[in-house]
């Protein structure tokens, strides 16, 4: 089954299966459904950024976190988020899933994305190989860059990364501020 028309999980807002639908027209009726996001650091503490490729069937051209994607019917949210690193931009890590949150957005082509997001972090300093259907450029860049960016150029990105890029941002500093209180006690 190629990837426009795999299936995903229509869920309720408290992320419970309420059945399956082909992935476009889900996207089309604007129904909730399930999503995650994975966002991969290096040793340096930057994030890679993916920019999407031009033929995405929404947001192609724009920036965003390391990958994005439905996990299909039956399928765990954490092994779809590890198998679609792989798939995109061409390598796996250790992740672990750091928050969740829902999102409606509406695209000019008529699509609306209206998800339940969950979000993986992971670190990564080796090579990366992203699939060219997927994604046409990466870079990692510090979150100060980053979020001077979003401001600056907020069209660039796209509109979970919005989202989800101050969320991520407030987890790193508890996590850091967590991290550094316990080596003083």
């Amino acid at each position: 089954m190629d990837n426009m028309h795999k299936e995903v999980i229509l869920v309720n807002e408290k992320d419970e299966p309420q059945g399956q639908m082909e992935k476009m027209e889900a996207h089309h009726l604007g129904l909730l459904h399930r999503a995650f996001s994975v966002f991969i650091f290096n040793q340096k503490g930057e994030m890679l950024l993916q920019k999407r490729a031009p033929e995405k069937y929404h947001s192609g051209g724009l920036w965003t976190n390391a990958c994005c994607s439905h996990p299909q019917p039956g399928e765990d949210c954490s092994v779809a988020a590890s198998r679609r690193l792989q798939e995109e931009m061409g390598f796996t890590t250790q992740i672990k899933k750091i928050f969740e949150f829902t999102y409606r957005a509406a695209f000019e082509n008529g699509l609306i994305e209206n998800e339940f997001d969950h979000v993986f972090l992971g670190y990564y300093d080796g090579e990366v190989k992203p699939d060219d259907a997927e994604v046409s450029d990466y870079c990692f860049r510090s979150m100060d860059d980053i979020s001077q960016s979003l401001q600056k150029d907020p069209w660039k990105y796209t509109a979970w990364f919005h989202i989800a890029f101050p969320r991520i941002s407030e987890w790193m500093t508890k996590e850091t501020s967590m991290a550094s209180g316990s080596t003083l006690q």
